[in-house]
């Protein structure tokens, strides 16, 4: 193989480990996974953590540990998200 066909698979692989990152913190309830949380946030994970991938857990970790050293479009949904969480767990409670 060659070094820019093993490049572009090692990009194919951290872009799925990224939407199932993402996808796995919705299904836990850590993150709400939005379309616009996988545009604003994907640069950011692969920035930040890449050395946390493919352990799911650990890169959302690295996120929320990093969240001062996160885009302002990702730390923005980030915020939109987990507010909107917080209505909704508050809501069920009632």
């Amino acid at each position: 193989m060659t070094a820019a066909f093993t490049r572009t698979i090692r990009k194919a692989v951290l872009a799925l480990t990224i939407a199932t990152t993402l996808g796995a913190m919705a299904s836990t309830q850590t993150f709400a996974y939005s379309a616009e949380a996988q545009q604003q946030c994907t640069g950011d994970a692969f920035r930040l953590c890449s050395s946390e991938i493919p352990n799911i857990p650990k890169i959302t970790a690295c996120m929320f540990k990093n969240r001062a050293s996160l885009s302002p479009g990702c730390r923005a949904v980030m915020d939109k998200d987990l507010a909107a969480q917080k209505t909704r767990k508050v809501s069920a409670a009632d």
